[in-house]
């Protein structure tokens, strides 16, 4: 019989007393762009450019422990509770979806899952849970597919999940619902969060495709395409009848806004419903965006990074544009920034110190990233960074959920053989 790590088994004891390590980071983390980087135009603490004094820090002392959950999993990429049953979700970017029992660690692998493409950044990739589960049971996972010219998109697909107790877990009649063209000849940014917002819409990332002529004609800045934009669609997968543009027949009806590179990062934020997303620049550049109807997020005719290997701006600063949304928070050129995945608004009771604040993983920094919010949504939203959190494990965090029922934050490791780790008070 298999024995299963019990907590005292997985747990190793943190303590976060703040003011360790937020000044020594901004310098090594590492080059930015597709792995690398968010870093800070607007302040990390201090006084504001202004020299208005910014915020206190209020959630700085908050001690907690960390918790390994379940192991052995290799590049996860997406978390996703079940409502009123309280396991865990969790994809693997080689094509496995498992479900997770947070209590004893066990895991089982959910059949019917698609077939995906797995190569460069592509693969299975997130997952979501439909609002009103267990009376819809769909899930909904996005994916890099290929057709038969073995171009590739990222495609968004759902089942119906099944959990009958005289066999394993399955996604019954998983299908494709949605594939956000064109397929193109590219194994890079697929962006590919997806999360329900509060109106029951479904909300799914895409990037640019790592499409490098930039200017004017880029696909980002093509509303004609799907291509470097969010998404909001019917649970169904059909565009959503609201869509800014789907009486424009120059424009896609799915999207909602464009003018992205790679976001591999969104939430939507308790207080106010928005919906948040964090970016990758080029190098350096890295955003955190408040998400608006029919917005222009400027990439790449406006950006905060370097063109890659270089202190050379991509173009001009989105502030230095009338005719694009700017970042309410950024890392600028020269920065070391801060590659983001993964990202979730704290509303648990485990930590009431932190709730209201965005928890944002990054990859090359390897640290989970905390952000104070003042302000409804751009332009007046105050982010302010934090210490960091886990910045002494080596992890590059991928996936970031809060489970309902106790408050604690989850984690899902970027590796080969990987952990599913909780922050829980000591």
């Amino acid at each position: 019989m298999t024995r299963h790590p019990t907590v005292a088994d997985r747990r190793t004891v943190l303590r976060a007393t703040g003011g360790l390590t937020a000044i020594s980071l901004a310098g090594c983390l590492g080059e930015g762009g597709d792995d690398d980087g968010l870093s800070d135009g607007d302040g990390n603490g201090g006084d504001s450019d202004d020299g208005a004094p910014v915020a206190p820090d209020d959630g700085a002392d908050v001690e907690y422990a960390v918790e390994r959950v379940a192991e052995g999993f290799e590049n996860p990429w997406g978390l996703a509770f079940l409502p009123e049953d309280g396991r865990l979700l969790v994809t693997e970017r080689t094509g496995r979806l498992s479900l997770v029992d947070p209590e004893s660690g066990s895991r089982s692998t959910v059949e019917g899952a698609p077939e995906v493409h797995v190569a460069g950044q592509g693969g299975l990739l997130d997952v979501a849970v439909h609002p009103a589960y267990p009376d819809d049971a769909r899930v909904y996972l996005t994916y890099a597919a290929t057709n038969d010219a073995g171009e590739s998109a990222t495609h968004v697909g759902s089942g119906r999940l099944s959990l009958a107790d005289s066999g394993p877990p399955a996604l019954d009649a998983f299908e494709a619902v949605h594939v956000a063209e064109p397929f193109v000849d590219s194994d890079l940014h697929f962006g590919s969060r997806v999360t329900f917002g509060s109106d029951g819409a479904l909300f799914v990332t895409v990037g640019d495709r790592r499409d490098t002529e930039f200017g004017p004609d880029h696909v980002s800045q093509d509303r004609a395409n799907e291509l470097g934009s969010t998404l909001r669609l019917t649970p169904d997968g059909d565009a959503h009848p609201d869509n800014p543009f789907v009486d424009d027949p120059a424009a896609a009806d799915a999207i909602y806004s464009y003018g992205h590179r790679n976001p591999q990062a969104m939430a939507v934020r308790p207080e106010t419903g928005g919906i948040w997303q964090c970016e990758h620049g080029e190098e350096d550049g890295d955003e955190i965006n408040v998400v608006e109807r029919g917005g222009n997020y400027g990439w790449p005719v406006a950006s905060e990074a370097c063109r890659y290997g270089t202190d050379e701006r991509v173009a001009p600063s989105h502030r230095e544009r009338g005719d694009v949304v700017a970042p309410v928070h950024y890392w600028p050129c020269g920065s070391g920034g801060f590659p983001p995945s993964g990202a979730v608004f704290y509303d648990g009771d485990a930590f009431p110190a932190w709730r209201g604040d965005l928890f944002a993983g990054t990859l090359a920094g390897q640290y989970l990233g905390r952000f104070t919010v003042d302000g409804a949504g751009a332009p007046d939203a105050a982010v302010t960074e934090r210490d960091p959190l886990l910045d002494d494990q080596g992890w590059r965090i991928r996936a970031i959920a809060v489970e309902p029922a106790t408050g604690h934050l989850y984690v899902a490791v970027d590796d080969g053989d990987a952990p599913i780790a909780r922050i829980v008070p000591p």
